[in-house]
Order: C-alpha cells, then sequence, then structure tokens
C-alpha cells in the first residue's frame, strides 16, 4: 500500500487537524470544517481515520530486540502527582557509564511512537527515559483520541514537577554518567524548553516543534539548545522569532532549524504529517548534538 503524505491532503484539512490535535476544535468542529475539502468517493471521517497514527506500520525498533532491554518503573515525585510510571531503554550491554535522556511525549501521553523514540537513542547508546504524563489519570488509553480527551485534565504544575522528578532519577542513576539532556515534541518540545529555564543542570536540550518560555525566564537557562521547527508550523513559529532574540541576548548557546515546507509533526513517522527527508536528518543532528554534550 502506497503511503500517504501531506501533499495528498488540502492544506485547510492539515490545519484543521493541527487544530483538533492541539484542543483549538472538536472532533466535530474538524469532520465540519472538512467535509468542505472531501473528494468524491471520500468522507471527513475517512480524512480523520487516514491522518491518525499508525504505530505498527512505523516501529523501528522492537521491544524484544536482544540489543536492548526495557523496563517499566516508577519514581517518587514529592511535589507532582506522587508517582511517575515511565519507559526505560538501554542498551543490553556497555562497557562504561553513558548519557541518559529525557523523552517527552506529544500531548497524547506515553504511546508506542514515544516508546519507540525511547528505544532508538538506547540503540544509540544512551540510557533514555519517557514518563507518562497521563499516568495519574490512567495512563496512556491505547486510544488516540481517548488520550486527547484525557491531557486537558492534567495538572500542568504537577505534571511538571514530574518530569522534574525524572530528570533527578535519570541524574542519579549508578548507569549513567550524570549528564542528561531532554528531547521533546510537540507538547514535549515546550516542555523542553520550560524545563532549560528551571533546571541548571540540564546538559542539553532538544525541543521539535515545541512552544518557547517566557522571554523572562530566558536567562536562566544554560543547557546548549537544538531548536527543530517545521517551516509550514504557523502557530508554533509564530514565537520562534521573541525566543530567538531572547537566547542571542541572553548569551544562551543554541543552534535552531527551520525544514522548510514540512508540517508540524513531520518527526512522527505514524501519521501523515511525516516528511521523511526532515526527520532523518533533524534525528541525525539530534543524537550527534547528544553524542557531543552528553559523551562522560
Amino acid at each position: 500500500m502506497t503511503r500517504l503524505t501531506a501533499t495528498d491532503f488540502h492544506p485547510e484539512v492539515l490545519k484543521l487537524f493541527d487544530q483538533y490535535v492541539h484542543g483549538g476544535i472538536s472532533r466535530r468542529g474538524f469532520l465540519d470544517g472538512a467535509s468542505r475539502h472531501v473528494a468524491a468517493g471520500a468522507s471527513a471521517a475517512g480524512l480523520l481515520a487516514a491522518l491518525s497514527p499508525s504505530f505498527a506500520a512505523a516501529q523501528q525498533v522492537s521491544p524484544q530486540d536482544t540489543r536492548i532491554k526495557t523496563s517499566r518503573i516508577e519514581i517518587v515525585s514529592p511535589l507532582g502527582y506522587g508517582t511517575v510510571k515511565a519507559y526505560l531503554a538501554q542498551p543490553a550491554q556497555s562497557s562504561g557509564k553513558l548519557g541518559t535522556v529525557l523523552v517527552i511525549h506529544e500531548n497524547r501521553g506515553l504511546n508506542p511512537h514515544i516508546e519507540d523514540i525511547t528505544r532508538r537513542l538506547a540503540l544509540d547508546g544512551f540510557i533514555a527515559l519517557a514518563p507518562d504524563a497521563l499516568a495519574p489519570l490512567g495512563g496512556y488509553p491505547g486510544d488516540e483520541d481517548k488520550a486527547r480527551e484525557l491531557f486537558p485534565k492534567l495538572d500542568q504544575t504537577k505534571t511538571r514537577e514530574d518530569f522534574i522528578a525524572a530528570f533527578g532519577y535519570l541524574k542519579a542513576l549508578p548507569a549513567g554518567n550524570g549528564k542528561v539532556g531532554a528531547v521533546g515534541f510537540c507538547y514535549g518540545g515546550g516542555l523542553v524548553n520550560h524545563l532549560a529555564t528551571r533546571l541548571p543542570e540540564l546538559a542539553a536540550g532538544v525541543p521539535f516543534y515545541g512552544g518557547q518560555p517566557a522571554a523572562a525566564d530566558v536567562p536562566r537557562i544554560k543547557a546548549p539548545l537544538l531548536l527543530q521547527y517545521a517551516g509550514a508550523d504557523e502557530r508554533v513559529n509564530a514565537g520562534w522569532p521573541a525566543y530567538e532574540a531572547a537566547l542571542k541576548a541572553a548569551g544562551v548557546s543554541h543552534e535552531a532549524f527551520i525544514y522548510p515546507g514540512v508540517q508540524h509533526g513531520f518527526n512522527n513517522d505514524t501519521t501523515p504529517r511525516y516528511d521523511e527527508a526532515a526527520a532523518k536528518l533533524s534525528w541525525q543532528r539530534t543524537v550527534a548534538f547528544f553524542k557531543r554534550h552528553l559523551a562522560a
């Protein structure tokens, strides 16, 4: 079967989908809006289904891959919800202590795609930890629409503290070398930016198409940043000029890349918004950045 790409959809449908997945419009709002751009013999519901993730088809690293080992762990979070539930992946064998990476999901919780990202990082030689922000509400429900409905019910102040607790877990992990990086996507990208303002010991941050922190908070950032943006992502990119100016004014070490013409979510290879060329290049840059800054 031929894989669908963003070019197979009307630009307005992609904008509506972006609004839908980020809570700007309801499912009915998407269907009503998309119905104006449906080809003969198709339906708005069919468009939504086509844009939704296909996890199995995109999996790159099997959970049974013998080159890595994975586990489910729990971390105490005194200032958060109390307990952080997370997915841990690391190389099956290592000759020394390793750099560690906190993996922060999109606004859906710890779904199979983010677990796969975590395993990919383990294959690249890191210890990677992916918490599930939805754990206090029962965890990722196995359905993207249900996850979307749950996410606004989180207390984001507590959720942020949970991720700070996860950072502390990696910082103290005996198998780690004490250097912790963070990578996040969409919601997770915004959280990487936020954590950079909160954690002076963060060794490296890679936010993918993430919302920016307040300019007043930027001088607190000590970590080098690799910022990855989608060229067609008007919503998130609107905040980049002010953020860039604040980073320069504060002397924060950073690199930024805007991938022309690609959609928000271009690194997520489970949906048609995925762009293979941009995803491969941005991921190569991400791994190289972490190897540079998280080495022992």
